[in-house]
């Protein structure tokens, strides 16, 4: 079955990832965010696809000039110097080794690569495995784990291959706080984040919502602890749904960590892989309906390593063609404020239905 999926694709799943990426590790084996983790999302993806539905796309080192569209040459320049000092931390929770800079280099190049294909291509689904994740580090510093902001890095690729508008759906657990930092006064790039509030990093409230260009073209579901299936259904069916329709970007991009889920350490959410699936299924029938089929997926977050694993699986597995339906289910009371807030921030901009 998955094979005839795989031969109705217009072109096969592009792929990035790397062995080089494993080089990036603490050194004692005991930091969640661990080489193991794409032992694992690499498992659920050949899980899902054959060889014959996979086209790599080869990283590269990022050059400076692509850096420096979303992060100030001095923090470049900055964390090159520290990077070449073996062991050691950026911050509490960001540690780097010897194979860290090729690593984040090559990650950031791949999903450059990956973004400029998706841009010049039609009916194209991508997957970037990549570690150091991305979607904390902000213009000037690296935090929560991440050097180089990589959906940063390939929305700006792909504005720079033409594209005039790029939404970016950010569903980790935690706030993408670094992507809406370099993205929060421009109108040609749309974000969208889902995350458990508060929470680290202490930002992306319902009234973060852009500035000066930009504002509206910020949305925060800021959905409380221990959420299940039903909310994030019923976010995408009111809020991430309309507001891609409305603004009809010509590329999706996904913040794919999988840190909501209900296995997940570092969190309280209560995804389960097939909520994954779901997310998935929606964002890629809507690329197929604005009429170009791109969406990206990059990981982010996610330290169980077999919810990682089979989370990864049912993403894959919808890039390939699986539908699965959004969940259903009434919600409770501060779930439903929490929904409600972010409606009532964005009201001046969008036309939000209920579901």
């Amino acid at each position: 079955m998955a094979e005839a999926a795989a031969e109705s694709l217009p072109s096969p799943i592009a792929i990035v990832d790397d062995a080089r990426f494993d080089a990036h590790h603490d050194g004692s084996g005991h930091h969640p965010e661990c080489p193991d983790r794409l032992v694992a999302a690499r498992e659920g993806l050949h899980a899902a696809l054959s060889a014959s539905a996979i086209r790599s796309v080869t990283a590269r080192e990022a050059a400076q000039e692509e850096l420096c569209r979303v992060h100030s040459p001095q923090y470049v320049e900055r964390l090159l110097a520290r990077l070449s000092r073996g062991y050691g931390n950026l911050d509490p929770d960001t540690y780097f080794s010897p194979g860290t800079r090729e690593a984040a280099w090559l990650a950031a190049g791949g999903v450059i690569d990956l973004a400029q294909l998706l841009a010049s291509s039609t009916k194209q689904r991508g997957f970037a495995l990549l570690r150091p994740p991305g979607h904390h580090a902000v213009p000037t510093a690296s935090m929560g784990f991440c050097l180089l902001n990589n959906i940063a890095l390939a929305a700006s690729a792909a504005r720079a291959s033409g594209l005039a508008r790029v939404a970016i759906v950010d569903w980790d657990v935690h706030h993408g706080n670094g992507t809406q930092d370099m993205f929060y006064d421009d109108p040609n790039v749309l974000f969208i984040s889902l995350h458990q509030f508060p929470f680290y990093p202490g930002t992306g409230a319902p009234r973060e919502i852009g500035r000066g260009e930009g504002e509206g073209y910020t949305a925060n579901l800021a959905l409380p602890g221990d959420c299940g299936p039903e909310a994030y259904g019923v976010s995408f069916r009111e809020v991430v749904l309309p507001m891609l329709r409305a603004y009809a970007p010509e590329l999706i991009l996904v913040s794919a960590g999988f840190d909501a889920h209900q296995r997940d350490p570092l969190a309280s959410m209560n995804l389960d892989n097939q909520t994954y699936g779901a997310m998935a299924s929606s964002l890629i029938d809507l690329a197929d309906e604005l009429g170009h089929g791109r969406i990206g997926f990059v990981l982010e977050g996610g330290y169980d390593l077999y919810a990682l694993s089979d989370s990864v699986r049912e993403v894959a597995a919808a890039a390939l063609g699986q539908r699965t339906a959004l969940p259903e289910g009434k919600l409770r009371e501060r779930e439903r404020e929490a929904i409600e807030q972010t409606r009532h921030y964005l009201a001046p901009h969008w036309k939000l239905p209920l579901s």
